[in-house]
């Protein structure tokens, strides 16, 4: 993987799993890399949207279809 691309994925996991942790300087990390603020961002917008989507699941008990589970490569539980 490239140098930009781990930056960009270690962005959107620290925004995911820590949002309170990110700061100015990982957003100057991702300018660095050569992201310009359009792609700052989608990058948060992306990420913000899909841990939406999983709260809104898993605050409704929505349960995945074993298809889900196993593209993930995964067994079914």
């Amino acid at each position: 993987m490239a140098a930009a691309d781990r930056a960009l994925v270690a962005y959107a996991d620290k925004l995911t799993r820590t949002p309170a942790a990110v700061g100015a300087g990982d957003i100057a990390g991702l300018r660095a890399a050569g992201f310009d603020d359009d792609a700052i961002h989608d990058a948060c917008a992306i990420a913000a949207y899909y841990a939406f989507v999983n709260r809104i699941a898993d605050g409704l008990g929505v349960e995945l279809e074993p298809g889900a589970i196993r593209a993930e490569g995964k067994k079914d539980p």
